[in-house]
């Protein structure tokens, strides 16, 4: 993806989760990025076709992460940490894109829902792999109604109190390894250590 790209769907989020994808124009997102309304029909079809890239390139940014973090499948514990971890980030530093994620699923159009159906659930299958070996009293579906749990507990952050990221970060991470693991009493007080075996770090940080 070209910068320019990257930056109209990286500001088009932004105003649609500020706005509302209908309260935004194709006007107002060429002058959030200064360039004139007609100009972003060079990068992109319609106002729709912006909404369904940001959301596409937001799942397959998820899926290509997730599946570059499991080379070995066999390690289940540090590949469900790492997944978790790489959540977190996103989600934490992705704020606008779970918003819209959640807000304007609606107004995608047909081919682009199904285009970002199939990534979300095929993350949904690497959590999935990765989470049964740890819970063998969860069957397939059980275990994804888990996992889709946990995504729920992570994309939480642009409704959560911002206590600082780092200090954000080091308790949904807590709280998700908890959540999937806790029932099978694999989950230490203090949750997994994430990918790298780093503690995150649990005081408060400046709000970013």
């Amino acid at each position: 993806m070209t910068p320019r790209r990257q930056q109209i769907l990286s500001t088009a989020a932004d105003l649609f989760a500020a706005r509302g994808f209908h309260g935004v124009s194709m006007g107002d997102i060429g002058a959030a990025v200064g360039i004139s309304g007609p100009a972003l029909y060079k990068h992109f079809a319609s106002k729709e076709d912006i909404l369904g890239q940001c959301l596409l390139h937001a799942s397959d940014q998820l899926l290509a992460g997730a599946r570059e973090l499991l080379p070995d499948p066999a390690v289940a514990d540090g590949a469900l940490a790492a997944l978790i971890d790489r959540h977190a980030d996103f989600a934490l530093d992705n704020p606008a894109l779970i918003v819209i994620q959640e807000r304007e699923w609606g107004a995608l159009g047909t081919e682009a829902r199904a285009q970002v159906r199939k990534h979300q659930l095929a993350y949904i299958d690497v959590w999935t792999d990765a989470l049964r070996p740890l819970r063998p009293d969860l069957g397939a579906t059980e275990a994804r109604a888990a996992v889709q749990a946990a995504f729920g507990l992570l994309n939480s952050t642009p409704h959560s109190a911002r206590i600082g990221r780092a200090a954000m970060r080091a308790l949904l991470t807590r709280m998700a390894h908890a959540a999937l693991l806790a029932p099978a009493g694999l989950a230490p007080a203090g949750g997994l250590a994430p990918a790298g075996g780093v503690t995150p770090p649990a005081g408060p940080a400046p709000a970013r």
